[in-house]
């Protein structure tokens, strides 16, 4: 048994449907399923290279704001995580902008 809750536009639905073996096999010959590609294995030292690599954008930018460096970070595959970090770096200063953060390189 299935049970399907939900809505369609402003109806709601709430279906049950009864299957027995042939048709879960009949449903399991047309639905291909297929798992989740496996995410990259975060090391140590790919961490360290991509942080070095966010912290030298906003060095080589002296200020940039959130979104721009999110979408350089993105390309990096951990835009949010190291935007994140570098929001608590002591070498960044972050600013609350008119619509969006800015971070600033602040030391050397």
């Amino acid at each position: 048994m299935m049970r399907i809750r939900g809505r369609i536009g402003d109806w709601p639905v709430d279906l049950t449907l009864e299957l027995d073996a042939d048709d879960w096999a009949q449903l399991a010959e047309r639905v291909a399923v297929t798992p989740p590609p496996a995410e990259p294995v975060a090391t140590p030292a790919n961490n360290d290279r991509l942080w070095e690599t966010a912290l030298q954008l906003v060095r080589e930018a002296g200020q940039v704001e959130g979104p721009r460096l999110l979408a350089q970070l993105a390309a990096l595959a951990a835009g949010k995580r190291l935007l994140v970090r570098l929001r608590h770096c002591a070498q960044i200063r972050m600013e609350t902008g008119a619509d969006a953060p800015i971070y600033h390189w602040v030391a050397e």
